[in-house]
């Protein structure tokens, strides 16, 4: 399987149809995302939206997040989900290692992502990149909707 990462410039209808296929992979919370909300995350400056294409395919999208502070530019991956048909061929390797290299050309000094603990694979892949467990705590205020 050939797999090639490269970057969503645009909203368009086959990475709206991605995100509803994928996400609901990801987790089961996950809500619909119309073509406005697409659009939103894909003009945002501080994302950069990388998709994996298998056969000219999408088969797996991962979100980075660059964001400047006083601190330095601080980057995040988020919602990393490849497809279920398509895991074990590298694929998410590949959206890692292209979000690293953005990030680093970009000149953040950490990369940070969160991962449940039950996505062994992806914590396994985590780990072999170079990733460290933090000790930190995690604060999350949900509001209802």
């Amino acid at each position: 399987m050939k797999i090639e990462v490269e970057i969503a410039r645009q909203a368009d209808q086959e990475l709206v149809e991605v995100f509803s296929r994928l996400l609901p992979q990801l987790s089961t919370s996950a809500r619909p995302l119309d073509a406005e909300a697409v659009g939103r995350i894909v003009a945002c400056d501080a994302n950069t939206v990388l998709i994996a294409r298998a056969d000219r395919e999408i088969v797996g999208t991962l979100i980075l997040v660059m964001v400047p502070v006083p601190s330095g530019l601080r980057a995040r991956v988020e919602d990393v989900v490849v497809d279920a048909a398509a895991r074990g061929h590298g694929v998410a390797g590949l959206l890692m290692q292209k979000a690293l290299q953005t990030a680093r050309d970009a000149g953040a000094r950490t990369v940070d992502l969160t991962s449940r603990p039950d996505r062994e694979a992806a914590n396994r892949l985590y780990g072999r990149l170079g990733f460290r467990v933090r000790e930190s705590t995690v604060y999350r205020l949900a509001f209802d909707s």
